[in-house]
């Protein structure tokens, strides 16, 4: 059960994903994913063909939120002061002025992220991980809260600059999408067909203060030391035979925390004061396969991260 405070944060971001549950026909783990890293402050980036609501979902829950949205589409010639921002120089006071980027707001989508050249991934890359911008010698901090919601096009490779390792560690989650059903392909389209007829409906207030506040109650969902020892096993796991033998880079430190803050904040989003190993295994995949890079064999054989993480899942005993 959680306490007065703590039900009634809940209850706004609850509102908030029934919300966009009725915009987001068929896309529950992507609702459920981005709610997680705005209870946790983690960045997402989600991957999937065209037309799978990706932009959609991120414009929605800006739409929600009392801060600021801005989108970025990336392509190849973006430079990393059309993202963070620059000196300018001011005739005036003949002096040079930060002009801030699009990068300095409380909700950034990042489209086609793996269209962006390589200077300006590293740019995204301080502003992801240290919340901050540093031009001129200079550091700006980032507004609170901030989250980055990049897209990744999964099907297309030409012309683009694939994330590296590093970057792709600062994303808390990585979600694949997948195509929909019949029947869920029936519901979007007479979603969308109504929209256009009718208008979309009024999205919940959530103010920044709000998510603050829910923040705060994520923070003491409480993990017992079962639960701890858990989930270091998995990420031990993939450091150790037989999954070592295929991995060529193992999940850092890093991916344990991840895989803690994700739990906590689904157990939360369940309204539980305390988490349990199904929200450990059902944030395992999204949380520590984009971490891990495999051998050039392993690859060879089309083995996946995600597969080995469901090999350790399988292996390894919840308590």
């Amino acid at each position: 059960m959680l306490d007065a405070k703590s039900q009634a944060a809940y209850e706004r971001i609850a509102a908030l994903r029934d919300w966009l549950g009725q915009g987001l026909i068929g896309s529950e783990a992507l609702i459920e994913h981005l709610l997680i890293g705005l209870l946790t402050g983690g960045h997402l980036l989600v991957e999937g063909a065209p037309g799978l609501a990706k932009t959609r979902a991120a414009k929605l829950l800006a739409s929600a939120l009392h801060g600021d949205f801005a989108r970025v589409q990336c392509t190849p010639d973006l430079l990393p002061s059309d993202l963070t921002g620059t000196d300018v120089f001011n005739p005036e006071t003949g002096r040079f002025a930060f002009a801030p980027g699009p990068v300095f707001h409380n909700l950034v989508l990042v489209d086609e992220i793996n269209r962006a050249p390589p200077k300006l991934q590293s740019a995204l890359l301080e502003a992801m991980a240290e919340q901050q911008v540093t031009s001129g010698g200079t550091t700006h901090a980032l507004p609170d809260p901030f989250l980055v919601v990049a897209t990744q096009n999964s099907i297309e490779h030409e012309g683009t600059f694939p994330l590296p390792e590093a970057q792709m560690d600062r994303f808390l989650l990585h979600i694949q999408l997948g195509l929909p059903d019949l029947t869920t392909e029936r519901r979007i389209l007479d979603l969308v067909e109504g929209e256009q007829r009718d208008g979309a409906g009024t999205p919940p207030e959530v103010s920044l203060q709000s998510v603050r506040e829910a923040r705060g109650a994520v923070r003491q969902v409480h993990l017992s030391p079962a639960l701890r020892d858990y989930i270091v096993r998995l990420v031990v796991a993939t450091r150790e035979a037989p999954v070592a033998a295929e991995v060529a880079h193992a999940v850092s430190p890093r991916g344990t925390l991840a895989l803690a803050a994700a739990a906590r904040a689904r157990a939360w989003l369940l309204g539980r004061d305390h988490a349990l190993p199904e929200d450990v295994e059902a944030m395992a995949a999204d949380a520590l396969s984009h971490r891990m890079i495999l051998t050039w064999s392993a690859t060879a054989e089309g083995r996946t991260p995600r597969a080995l993480v469901a090999e350790i899942l399988e292996r390894t005993e919840p308590l």
